[in-house]
């Protein structure tokens, strides 16, 4: 293979008109066909099969493993949001910006201004602009303030002769320069989520010389107007003569794959016989500019590529089509239709960036796989073939797409049009719960006090067998009991908790001590330290003694032991059960607070995340545990740092309040190391999946005990469920954020 790459190497370097004008094609962004540029930049064989790898979408072999060499991210950044009348005054402003110091320039034509103009936080003047209107957003960046005050300066001298529709201004704080990035980074988005439903969300790239970008632009927009794919929009990375752009097609009708074909056949020519540019710049080839590569680059260099692709792969195994393809329709064929299922998930384009945070990603399916799932079984309904095939899927998708999703909704953190599979998941088990389930949801929700206690003894009881037969035996022995029952019975571990405590109320006397109302959760109530912990106070009876040191006069709601804010029932999918219960103690919280005056400090930060999301109605003031302490809690005590190294898990519930941060920084202020550990997002625990299907909790919890140093002595959270898993897969005692402050802590007279 080596000696074939050299000759390969030897050959293309030898013919100069080939030679050159690989060279030329290479001045430009060019991801097209394989990087030719590998056979006349290097002259060592492995290098050249390295380089040729880059980009080869797994059609020469598959990469196991990279390394990164990253770039400095600087500290001092200032951006500036530029609106000119029409892409052409744009597009000169780019040239000038090309040789002053800036770190991106983007460009957005007035389509993609208007895609976003209604989202919250857009600039009002937005709607006001001229159809010819287009937009850069110009970022520069340095090590220190001085240099970058110097560099707006100077950039801001240099375009002094482009005119702009308004005067612009470059800013230098993070939460402004965030917001103007928003609009550029909400642009795919907002298409995606605009789209009708059922069509196809298509993003291609292209690029051109420089000076070539408005013409293009220009044209590339009347290619739209001439097909009729109104709404496209087009943005990009100005400086490289880079664009996006982002169409919608339905290929469900006939007539949309001609006009699809005739857009795409009239895109290509212009770029290539017009521009001599780039049919892809970044992205992949892929099978949609496969059969244009040859049209790019032309029959010589087209055939190179083959020779390339027979060498690696004789047999054409890896990937065939993908990035090579003679046939000149392949782009047309084998089309995923995108069968309309429910509202709540249509909008999904399929992209995959929720499976990052997937707890069940290795386990069974990913959010975009249970999507994909429910759109096929969707597809053979309507058409009403393979019916074998579509009992099969419906037989598994039970487990495989709605038991084992753990409802974290961190896939929608990180879905570019914002859903949520989980939520789709809970409307699956609630359609899935009969009358009897209904009935049993809502009795134990009128009878939450009884079973509390009835947890708390069941745990009590399993706590003395643990101590009494010890690990291996109870171990053993529930095992085999859970087996013969087909599952059914809970899964033991050693680290199940023991009975929760409650905290004792305080003398009712009128204090001078500001007042805080805190709910212990009923996890919290039911569930306490785990043998073998050092750790032997409750939650709850440890969060009011630290909130009693901090001065604060504590108040707890009355019968406390009948109150839940739904979760409970909301993740069993008993939606009409979970709203009555969060109901029932929104009201108790009130009469707690005196009417919503005093501040609701909840110690679970699932239970935080429910009650949360109904703020605006009840108009309660609360507050998670995390930020309670971090706003109001740490300023109040003295702190001595452990001299340890600690790990923090935030739930997911904890990144879906946006809390992270102040929870790694409580952490921070308590111990001389804190690890989070890469890759481990949701602990998949999921309320009681944990002892249900444990199976779960122990995929999304794989790689915890390799990533936590030898050092580290715990682990802190902010619900005690997911603590059983996190300590059972790391080996350590994980516990409340609580329980550190207080270790920490030391009287304000010391």
């Amino acid at each position: 293979l080596l000696d074939r790459l050299a000759e390969l190497g030897r050959s293309t370097r030898t013919d100069a008109a080939l030679a050159e004008r690989i060279r030329n094609k290479f001045k430009i962004k060019n991801t097209c066909g394989y990087s030719l540029n590998a056979l006349v930049d290097y002259e060592d064989p492995f290098e050249i099969l390295q380089h040729l790898m880059i980009g080869s979408e797994g059609t020469l072999g598959f990469i196991a493993e990279i390394t990164y060499h990253t770039v400095e991210e600087h500290a001092h950044k200032a951006t500036a949001l530029m609106i000119f009348s029409d892409i052409k005054t744009a597009c000169e402003a780019v040239a000038v910006l090309k040789s002053q110091p800036v770190a991106a320039v983007e460009l957005m034509d007035r389509a993609s201004l208007r895609s976003v103009e209604d989202k919250p936080g857009m600039p009002a003047y937005f709607k006001e602009l001229p159809e010819t209107a287009a937009a850069l957003l110009v970022e520069t960046r340095a090590l220190d303030a001085p240099a970058l005050n110097a560099q707006v300066a100077t950039i801001t001298t240099a375009l002094a002769a482009t005119p702009t529709l308004l005067p612009f201004q470059f800013t230098d704080r993070p939460e402004e320069f965030t917001r103007l990035w928003a609009i550029r980074q909400g642009l795919f988005p907002s298409v995606g989520s605009a789209r009708a439903t059922g069509t196809t969300v298509i993003i291609e790239d292209v690029a051109v010389p420089v000076p070539q970008l408005a013409a293009m632009t220009l044209d590339l927009q009347a290619l739209f107007d001439k097909h009729g794919y109104t709404g496209s929009i087009i943005f990009g990375h100005a400086l490289a003569g880079n664009l996006h752009f982002v169409i919608t097609p339905n290929f469900a009708k006939a007539a949309e794959t001609e006009r699809y074909k005739n857009f795409m056949d009239e895109v290509c020519h212009m770029i290539v016989d017009r521009y001599d540019g780039s049919l892809k710049a970044e992205h992949g080839t892929g099978r949609n500019i496969a059969p244009f590569v040859e049209l790019e680059w032309g029959q010589q260099a087209y055939r190179l590529m083959w020779d390339i692709k027979t060498l690696f792969d004789p047999q054409n195994l890896l990937n065939p089509g993908v990035l090579l393809n003679d046939d000149p329709e392949a782009h047309l064929k084998h089309i995923k239709p995108m069968a309309a299922v429910d509202p709540l998930v249509d909008k999904c384009i399929e992209c995959g960036f929720c499976e990052p945070n997937c707890p069940s990603r290795a386990l069974t399916l990913s959010p975009r796989q249970r999507i994909v799932g429910l759109r096929e079984m969707a597809r053979l309904q309507a058409a009403d073939v393979e019916h074998d095939r579509l009992q099969t899927i419906a037989a598994s998708y039970g487990y495989q797409g709605v038991e084992t999703c753990a409802v974290d909704s961190l896939c929608s953190l990180t879905c570019p049009v914002g859903i949520n599979t989980g939520v789709m998941m809970l409307k699956k088990r609630s359609q899935q719960r009969g009358q009897t389930a209904q009935g049993i949801g809502h009795w134990v929700a009128q009878h939450f006090a009884g079973v509390t206690t009835a947890t708390r003894f069941t745990l009590s009881a399993a706590y003395f067998s643990q101590k009494i037969l010890g690990d291996t035996l109870l171990g053993g022995t529930t095992g085999a009991l859970r087996k013969l029952s087909g599952n059914r019975l809970p899964q033991w571990n050693r680290y199940l908790p023991s009975a929760g405590a409650m905290p004792k109320p305080e003398a009712s006397s009128p204090t001078d001590r500001p007042r805080v109302v805190y709910f212990p959760s009923c996890a919290s109530r039911s569930m306490g330290p785990a043998k073998g912990d050092p750790e032997t106070d409750a939650l709850p009876v440890k969060t009011a003694a630290l909130l009693r040191k901090a001065g604060f006069e504590v108040v707890l709601p009355e019968d406390s032991n009948a109150l839940c804010c739904g979760q409970p029932f909301e993740s069993k999918g008993l939606p009409e059960q979970a709203d009555a219960k969060r109901a029932e103690l929104e009201q108790a919280l009130r009469q707690a607070s005196r009417d919503g005056q005093d501040p609701i400090v909840i110690d679970t930060s699932p239970c935080s995340l429910r009650l949360k999301r109904n703020q605006e109605q009840s108009g309660l003031k609360l507050y998670d545990i995390t930020e309670f302490l971090h706003d109001f809690v740490l300023e109040r005590l003295t702190l001595h740092k452990l001299p340890e190294t600690v790990a923090v898990h935030p739930t997911c519930s904890t990144t879906n309040m946006g809390l992270q941060t102040k929870l790694k920084a409580i952490a921070e202020a308590c111990a001389e190391k804190v690890v989070i550990p890469d890759r481990i997002s949701c602990c998949g625990w999921s309320g009681d999946k944990g002892f249900t299907h444990p199976e779960l909790n122990a995929s999304a919890l794989r790689d915890l005990q390799a990533a936590l140093p030898d050092d580290c002595t715990a682990g802190y959270s902010t619900s005690r469920t997911c603590e059983i898993g996190l300590s059972l897969h790391s080996g350590r005692y994980y516990r409340s954020i609580v329980y550190l402050v207080d270790r920490c802590l030391r009287s304000n007279s010391s």
